[in-house]
C-alpha cells in the first residue's frame, strides 16, 4: 500500500537527507567530500560543475552506492524508499555544487536554496514569488540576505510543489519532478531531467562560464 505523501513529510525527509549528505555516512562520502574530489581536476569551476551533473549519479547507480545509503531504510517519516532515495541523492548533488561555489552548506540561507533547486525550472518563479532576483553579481549577498521569514516562505512552496509533482506523476514518473536515479528505482536515468535540476543549481549559485 503507498503512503501518503504530505508537505509536512516531504519538509521532514527533505531536513533529513540534508542532514545525511552534508555529514556523510558509511561507505559514502559527503557533500562537500564529493564537491572536492571534482575540484581537484585542473579544469575551470564551470566545467568542474559541469562534470558533477553530468556523470556523478550515473557513477553512483552502483549496488555499493545503494548499499552506502544505509540509513534510508530508517526513515524518519513514512515515504516510499524510492521517493526518498532520489531526493537523498539530488540534494547530495545540489549541496556539492553550492559548496564548490563557495557557500557554507550549514547555513540555513543555502539549505533552503538547495531545496528550491530540488524544484528545477520552477525554482526561479519560487524565488520571484518571494521577491528574490539572483545575478551573477548579486548571488552571494542575495541568498546571505534571506531572512528567516522568507526561508520558510521558500520551504513552504517547494514542500508544496514535490508533493504536487509525487501526486500528478506517480511514483513511477518521479523523474519529472526530480531526477531518476535508475540504479536505485530501477527505472530508466533521466539525464535530462538531471542536467535541468544541475544547471538550475549552478545558475543559482552563481557559477558561470569564464
Amino acid at each position: 500500500m503507498s503512503e501518503v505523501i504530505t508537505q509536512s513529510k516531504i519538509m521532514q525527509l527533505l531536513d533529513w537527507s540534508y542532514d545525511k549528505a552534508i555529514n556523510g555516512s558509511v561507505g559514502l562520502d559527503s557533500s562537500i567530500g564529493l564537491a572536492d574530489s571534482y575540484k581537484k581536476s585542473n579544469n575551470s569551476l564551470y566545467e568542474q560543475v559541469n562534470s558533477l551533473i553530468r556523470w556523478q549519479n550515473t557513477k553512483s547507480a552502483t549496488s555499493g552506492f545503494v548499499t552506502g545509503l544505509g540509513g534510508i531504510i530508517t526513515l524518519p517519516v513514512a515515504i516510499p524508499t524510492n521517493i526518498a532515495s532520489v531526493l537523498f541523492v539530488q540534494i547530495r548533488m545540489i549541496a556539492a555544487i553550492a559548496h564548490m561555489a563557495g557557500y557554507d552548506a550549514r547555513d540555513d540561507q543555502v539549505k533552503t536554496m538547495v531545496y528550491a533547486c530540488l524544484t528545477g525550472n520552477a525554482a526561479k518563479e519560487i524565488l520571484k514569488e518571494v521577491g528574490i532576483e539572483l545575478g551573477s553579481k548579486l548571488a552571494v549577498n542575495a541568498i546571505k540576505g534571506i531572512s528567516g521569514k522568507t526561508l520558510t516562505a521558500i520551504n513552504q512552496k517547494v514542500g508544496f510543489r514535490l508533493v504536487t509533482k509525487f501526486g500528478e506523476k506517480g511514483v513511477i514518473n518521479l523523474g519529472k519532478a526530480v531526477p531518476l536515479l535508475g540504479g536505485i528505482i530501477g527505472g530508466t536515468f533521466d539525464s535530462y531531467t538531471t542536467n535541468t535540476v544541475g544547471n538550475v543549481a549552478r545558475d543559482t549559485f552563481g557559477i558561470k562560464k569564464s
